[in-house]
């Protein structure tokens, strides 16, 4: 990997260190890093401790894993508007995870963690194949992609709109906040569950990344190359997956991470995934880190839905790349 690139990488690894310090002591309530470890108030370091530190550690693991699930997309379909949102598989996450909310059973500690995850995954993953086979039909054609992805986001919104309407007024609170996304439950349990799902996953897919580079000259000259390319397509539908199921399950949907990051960093470190890989996962962390932060400040003592942001952000990047594609095309 060319020494620029390693540099780049580094360089925003430490942006994101000291972002993720800042973070800790910015919110509703000031917990400055100095007096944290004077140790001269318990209770400021309790509320630091147990609420402020798992949530900003849990927007790092999110944005990572939203990024990294748009960069697999994306390099599995060619397509830089490929995106885990837009093409409906956050919609068929969240489908299942209402579903969890409003037909709840009654499972065993360990399992009653990951089940919403579990609910989510196998969303996600019925979105993914669908679209991923459609896609096969006819050349992977960027506007077959988007109206397979409308379809798929508006009747899983639909589910989730019966769902809304024969859940209680708690379910229905839970999924309407859930819905917009948000941070704001983040407890040592999630962070660990999700962890625990994402760390395999990026290895995973970090390995694959050699493939992943020979899959953009084409299904047919990889093959030839020595790429078993059925078993690196499902195993990296797999992982996208189980990515974006697990932020899903514990943030609700929060949109635009998937689009905006991998692009961004394609434009700065080039097309090689061994280094748009972690240059994804580090920048998703950073941004959805400065988006939570912002979402958690900006409107003290309230709260603005972190997906709501992302969304205010990422919607004229979506068009841009949409007008800069289609003058390209014209």
């Amino acid at each position: 990997m060319p020494r620029r690139i390693l540099c780049s990488l580094w360089g925003l690894a430490l942006a994101l260190a000291l972002m993720t310090l800042l973070a800790t002591g910015f919110g509703a309530l000031r917990l400055p890093v100095n007096l944290l470890w004077s140790g001269t108030d318990e209770a400021l370091r309790q509320i630091w401790l147990t609420i402020r530190l798992p949530r900003v550690l849990l927007a790092l693991v999110i944005g990572g894993s939203l990024a990294l699930a748009g960069c697999v997309m994306q390099g599995l379909f060619r397509n830089p508007l490929a995106d885990p949102g837009l093409l409906g598989i956050s919609s068929g996450a969240a489908c299942a995870v209402a579903l969890w909310v409003v037909l709840p059973i009654t499972l065993p500690a360990l399992l009653m963690l990951y089940a919403p995850m579990l609910s989510a995954f196998l969303g996600a993953l019925a979105a993914t194949v669908v679209i991923f086979l459609l896609s096969q039909q006819r050349e992977n054609s960027l506007s077959r992609l988007l109206l397979v992805g409308i379809a798929i986001n508006a009747l899983c919104g639909a589910a989730v709109g019966v769902l809304s309407w024969v859940s209680n007024d708690a379910q229905l609170r839970q999924l309407s906040l859930w819905g917009m996304g948000s941070l704001g439950q983040a407890q040592w349990s999630t962070l660990l569950a999700v962890t625990s799902l994402m760390i395999p996953t990026v290895l995973v897919i970090w390995r694959l990344a050699a493939a992943l580079n020979l899959l953009q000259l084409g299904e047919e000259e990889a093959h030839y190359l020595g790429v078993d390319v059925r078993i690196v397509q499902r195993i990296l539908l797999l992982c996208s997956a189980l990515l974006v199921a697990a932020a899903v399950a514990v943030s609700g949907v929060i949109g635009f991470i998937g689009l905006v990051v991998p692009h961004l960093i394609r434009m700065w470190l080039g097309s090689d995934h061994r280094a748009v890989i972690p240059g994804s996962v580090l920048a998703g962390a950073f941004l959805l880190l400065i988006a939570d932060t912002a979402a958690r400040t900006l409107v003290a003592p309230a709260e603005m839905p972190v997906g709501l942001l992302t969304s205010i952000l990422g919607a004229p990047w979506f068009l841009w790349l949409i007008f800069r594609r289609g003058g390209q095309h014209g």
